[in-house]
């Protein structure tokens, strides 16, 4: 029997992008997704995860294990954190979609920059990027650069908004920095303008995608 990658995510944004992912990384493996974007919606108007967003994220991981799910991926780098909460409560491997791309970019700098287009994703993904370098015992510095608003031009279907806000903040950081970390997986809308910057410029979802190839086997 093949197996089942669950892919839980707070938005529609990035679901023609991750299908596209699962059939060129995953081919033989059965591609399920539970979409719910009043988290996100919940997540930004409240400033962080509330109690009743926690709840429903791991209800949904709960849900995938029922629906006989063998890895979970939780696509939302906002709400990456629920995930330690969640990988006690289910049997099967909880992915959080940015780190495979933290632990890339630790291993290529010291000099990080953090780009992200909501802002309850700089602590989360802040915290998580410090912790794989304490794990890798690496010394790094971490800077934000936040273009709050450029998520939300997205969600509205205005590509060109988002893209116009958020390139002059990669070439600044890129600039200042060794590596770029782009916090959204939702940024890589932004790759077909950002060829000319001569430092490494990181993306979630492809990343993702590769260490689930090997992880699932």
């Amino acid at each position: 029997m093949g197996k089942t990658l669950c892919v839980i995510q707070t938005s529609a944004v990035s679901c023609t992008e991750i299908s596209q992912l699962c059939k060129e990384y995953l081919p033989g493996v059965k591609y399920i997704e539970i979409i719910d974007s009043t988290l996100i919606d919940e997540v930004v108007g409240s400033g962080g995860v509330t109690p009743s967003v926690r709840r429903r994220l791991l209800s949904y991981y709960d849900t995938a294990e029922r629906y006989g799910a063998d890895v979970i991926l939780n696509q939302c780098s906002s709400v990456g954190e629920v995930v330690e909460i969640g990988r006690q409560l289910v049997s099967i491997p909880i992915i959080k979609v940015d780190e495979p791309m933290m632990v890339k970019a630790v291993g290529l700098g010291t000099k990080i920059a953090l780009v992200a287009t909501v802002a309850t994703t700089v602590g989360p993904s802040g915290r998580l990027l410090r912790s794989v370098a304490e794990r890798e015992g690496k010394d790094i510095t971490v800077t934000e650069y936040l273009e709050d608003g450029a998520m939300l031009a997205l969600m509205a279907g205005d590509r060109d908004k988002h893209n116009s806000v958020l390139l002059s903040a990669i070439e600044k950081a890129a600039a200042e920095n060794d590596v770029v970390v782009l916090a959204q997986g939702s940024m890589t809308a932004i790759l077909p303008l950002i060829g000319h910057i001569d430092k490494p410029v990181l993306t979630s979802p492809k990343l993702a995608f590769e260490y689930l190839k090997e992880f699932m086997g």
